[in-house]
């Protein structure tokens, strides 16, 4: 069964709207933040809606498993610059964990961190004893690091430098590896010779340590180092070689989550912005590239 679904929001009525939003779009997965992911603020989790979102979960047969959260961007475990920024960004990780087990989440997605003013090796060697810390406290949810582009000095933008951190924890059994197509192409892997790409990743680390995709397309060229996701089937990647993706055998059993751009009502719009994601996600299912899904999404909100 495909498991399909893209980033919603986690607003006033917290897991329960995150629900409902994916349902909405036709998806039996999702991913949020369960706060601004640029701030430290946030509000408890209320069990009423917890519950409620449980029992929409269970009556839609949304499986748990394929519920993610994303770790807030402020969170740099690679920068020890100063050790009192460096704890906070070990403590707001922790909170976050917590948060997840409180919401029954099992995967957290986490972007390693980035090396600023000091060389990659020594961020790695950063990110490896923050995760050292973290895990040392037993945990029922795993950490996902995610796959980045390599813009400026991003940290886990190589199989090896991913290995490298899933191997410098002695039990790394709740830390796995979150894949995200726009970052692979960014970063140098061709996404049309997926199955190479996993194959290398394969020598390194068990397939079974993958958690999550994020399905993107690249507004950029093979190898850029930019980040910037473009619609599906509207980048550099392809529509084609994102379904041999989505649709690969051996990635069958994870959730596969869209972070696409939102649409404006026109090109030139920026104020006006509505997700695409019911329709993404169709013309996934459908295994058809939709030219004018643009256009459908325009009038579907006029």
């Amino acid at each position: 069964m495909l498991i399909i679904g893209s980033h919603v929001s986690f607003g006033n009525n917290q897991l329960l709207g995150s629900v409902e939003e994916a349902i909405s779009y036709g998806a039996n997965a999702l991913m949020f933040y369960t706060g601004a992911p640029s701030n430290t603020l946030r509000k408890p989790i209320l069990p009423e809606y917890l519950s409620a979102a449980q029992k929409l979960m269970q009556e839609q047969q949304i499986d748990l498993a394929n519920v993610i959260c994303h770790a807030p961007y402020i969170i740099n475990l690679a920068n020890r610059s100063d050790d009192e920024k460096w704890q906070f960004s070990i403590n707001f990780l922790q909170q976050e964990l917590t948060r997840c087990e409180e919401l029954g989440v099992q995967t957290i997605v986490l972007h390693p961190g980035s090396a600023v003013g000091i060389t990659k090796e020594e961020g790695l060697q950063n990110i490896a004893a923050a995760l050292q810390i973290i895990l040392a406290k037993p945990r029922n949810v795993t950490i996902a690091l995610e796959t980045m582009a390599g813009k400026g000095s991003e940290c886990g933008t190589s199989i090896s430098e991913i290995a490298y951190l899933l191997n410098s924890v002695p039990d790394n059994t709740h830390l796995g590896v979150c894949l995200d197509t726009c970052h692979l192409n960014d970063a140098g892997y061709d996404m049309a010779d997926f199955d190479i790409y996993l194959d290398d990743f394969a020598q390194q680390i068990p397939l079974s340590k993958i958690k999550c995709i994020h399905i993107n397309d690249s507004k950029n060229p093979l190898g850029s180092h930019k980040d910037r996701h473009a619609n599906i089937g509207f980048g550099t990647i392809g529509f084609a070689n994102l379904i041999k993706i989505i649709y690969h055998e051996k990635l069958k059993d994870v959730p596969k989550i869209l972070e696409t751009p939102y649409i404006g009502q026109t090109d030139e719009d920026k104020e006006r912005l509505y997700p695409p994601y019911k329709y993404e996600i169709a013309m996934i299912k459908q295994k058809e590239f939709n030219p004018h899904i643009m256009e459908d999404i325009r009038s579907f909100y006029k």
